[in-house]
């Protein structure tokens, strides 16, 4: 028997890596994500007080609300720049309901100064207009100083008997008043060194005396302010006897907050190119 010669074989195995695990964890981990997402909304929505809860489901019965509100609608639910919170239709009613009440006390004033007889020369130069912020009243100097001595904070006796007539109208509402002072940008003169800005101070400050003694809660003047002559009615021409005035400003709630949190001007009266004068007030 012929002897077999003996091969030698060499079997080479390859080491066999790890599959691919697939992107099922991936779809897992996202049910995950998603399922805490729902438990911790589920938490806040809980917490919430009434009324939020109700701005949330308004919005999600109207989607479309927000875009509304880009064209020129009304978002159903808002941020509450006082709060930092979200606020719905309630305190628009709030707010529209103050607005109305300050607006029949426009109309109360209006009536009471064309039903007296006093008042028939001061009402040419008395100026009551809405404006964004509230009701605001001017009390318009003319050549002759119809409301205040020339160059004094004294209140005439007309004057005082108007402004308490006023107060009583005001102090109905709960909403607060702004007193302010303005002068026109002729210098006083005076060698004691009282100027203007003394002078549009002192004549706010008399007009909070009035209507305190007429019964005006004293928490609800906020403000008194003394502006000089750097808010002239007519900027054109600033030395004009109508830039002498009071101004009363009565603020909605709403307009105070903001203007306390620093998220609007100063409440001002808006000057367009032509001023427009009352009756008995000539440029």
């Amino acid at each position: 028997m012929a002897k077999e010669t003996a091969q030698i074989r060499v079997v080479k195995r390859k080491k066999q890596q790890a599959g691919h695990h697939g992107g099922a964890w991936k779809v897992a981990y996202a049910d995950f994500v998603t399922a805490m997402m729902a438990f911790f909304l589920v938490m806040w929505l809980v917490g919430l007080n009434a009324s939020v809860k109700e701005a949330v489901a308004a919005y999600f019965k109207d989607p479309g609300g927000i875009g509304k509100a880009v064209s020129g609608g009304k978002a159903p639910f808002e941020i509450d720049k006082s709060t930092g919170g979200l606020h719905n239709g309630k305190n628009a009613a709030s707010e529209a309901a103050e607005r109305s009440k300050i607006e029949q006390a426009k109309r109360a004033i209006e009536e009471m100064i064309t039903s007296t007889p006093d008042f028939k020369e001061l009402g040419k130069h008395v100026d009551i207009q809405m404006v964004p912020e509230g009701l605001r009243i001017d009390l318009l100097e003319d050549k002759e100083s119809m409301f205040f001595d020339s160059g004094s904070a004294k209140v005439k006796p007309a004057t005082t008997r108007l402004l308490a007539q006023i107060a009583v109208e005001l102090k109905k509402l709960s909403s607060k008043v702004i007193l302010e002072g303005h002068t026109d940008s002729r210098p006083l003169g005076r060698k004691d060194g009282y100027t203007n800005w003394e002078l549009s101070s002192d004549r706010a400050n008399s007009a909070r005396h009035v209507f305190e003694a007429a019964g005006m809660p004293e928490s609800q003047i906020t403000q008194v302010r003394g502006y000089a002559a750097t808010q002239p009615r007519d900027p054109k021409n600033p030395t004009h006897f109508s830039n002498r005035r009071v101004s009363i400003v009565v603020v909605t709630n709403s307009a105070l907050r903001q203007q306390q949190l620093g998220q609007s001007a100063e409440i001002r009266m808006p000057v367009s190119e032509s001023v427009a004068m009352p009756a008995g007030v000539t440029k």
